[in-house]
């Protein structure tokens, strides 16, 4: 039994020897029995939780109940608040790339497994493969015994089911003879419901332009920053002329206390002046477009438009020339001698003259024959051309 005791020893130093040396890593690291067939060539697969409950490594992975792999490790992501489990599958089972994950338990107190199924409400796309991961959106996990049987001990141990009767209780005494106030309240908020859902757009918009003055608002706060630092300063500046305001407020009701008496004293006679001036402005109005055309003739009255060119200030200016015929003149001086025994003389006609530029022609009388008078003495033919044409008359 002494000789016994320093071999059973030497014996344990070497197999604990042997273990670290090969990195023993405790129960977690020996395999359970009855454990998923691995295969020689595995793939590994992570999968992220919101929560493991108590799930342990060497804990099995299901394919509808049947195991095809085990949990290697669980860490805690980066953010630190998402868990993430690594599973070795076995490289036989087809799974595809967007497949689910789900943390269940095998019976009311048995192990927690992870359970890898297909997409629910999508179709399957590729293939699970080694260093694919299974993101938070596609797991899940069923409510833990402990969770449920907490949850029951608080509903039975005076928790919500006392409130609730208390609730009851008070719903009943103030819904007791109310009635049609009810009913009309639940009316009017229908309709608010329907007005709210048929103006979405309008509230949209409205969000909509909320948000984008919000963004101008904060692009522009620098600018605001500075108006509301310079703000308390003219605010002090108002202060202390409070005074002085109010003073001029005083004096402008007073103001207008002296216009509202002066506009009521006045009120007949003004009246009756815009009266007054109703025929003349009627008259302008009826006027129309004579009236520019008559304020036309301002610039040369009395003489029409067309003078614009013969007026120089003061003086008229122009040029006139007079066409006489001899025969005719020495016709007219013997008609304008007296001769004895004979009718009296007829006076001559006027020659007509060229109209003046810019006013109307002048009508022209009627050529009467001249009396039956005794021949005159004959006198010298005028030289051919018909009579003497030049300036008789000009000035300036």
């Amino acid at each position: 039994m002494t000789r016994a005791l320093p071999a059973l020893l030497l014996a344990l130093a070497l197999a604990l020897s042997g273990c670290g040396a090969h990195g023993f890593s405790g129960l977690y690291g020996a395999p359970l029995p009855s454990g998923a067939d691995l295969g020689s060539d595995p793939y590994r697969v992570t999968v992220q939780f919101h929560d493991v409950l108590d799930l342990v490594p060497q804990s099995s992975v299901k394919v509808n109940d049947v195991p095809v792999g085990e949990v290697e490790a669980i860490d805690l992501a980066p953010d630190g608040r998402t868990a993430l489990v690594r599973l070795a599958v076995n490289r036989r089972v087809r799974l595809p790339a967007n497949a689910a994950a789900q943390l269940r338990q095998s019976s009311l107190l048995g192990e927690k497994f992870v359970q890898l199924s297909q997409p629910g409400g999508a179709a399957p796309v590729g293939r699970l493969s080694d260093g694919d991961v299974v993101p938070v959106e596609r797991t899940n996990r069923n409510p833990a015994v402990e969770e449920v049987l907490g949850a029951l001990s608080l509903l039975l141990n005076g928790g919500d089911i006392g409130q609730l009767q208390g609730i009851v209780r008070e719903l009943n005494a103030a819904l007791a003879g109310n009635e049609p106030q009810v009913r009309s309240l639940l009316d009017q908020v229908q309709h608010l419901v329907a007005d709210l859902d048929g103006q979405k757009e309008d509230i949209v918009r409205a969000i909509d332009a909320l948000n984008r003055a919000s963004a101008t608002f904060n692009a522009q706060r620098g600018s605001i920053s500075t108006a509301l630092d310079r703000i308390p300063p003219g605010v002090q500046v108002l202060n202390q002329q409070r005074d002085q305001l109010i003073g001029m407020l005083g004096a402008m009701h007073q103001l207008s206390g002296v216009a509202t008496d002066v506009v009521d004293r006045s009120r007949q006679d003004l009246v009756a002046d815009l009266r007054a001036l109703d025929p003349t402005l009627r008259r302008l109005a009826d006027a129309g477009q004579n009236l520019p055309k008559a304020l036309n003739y301002l610039q040369t009255y009395p003489f029409p438009p067309g003078a614009n060119g013969t007026l120089r200030g003061d003086y008229f200016n122009a040029d006139i020339f007079v066409d006489l015929d001899l025969s005719e003149v020495v016709e007219n001086m013997v008609r304008a001698q007296p001769q004895l025994g004979s009718a009296p003389p007829q006076p001559s006609v006027p020659l007509p003259l060229p109209p003046a530029p810019g006013l109307p022609p002048q009508l022209t009388p009627p050529k009467l024959p001249p009396p039956q008078l005794p021949k005159p003495p004959q006198l010298p033919k005028p030289p051919p051309g018909g009579g003497l044409l030049g300036p008789v008359l000009g000035g300036s």
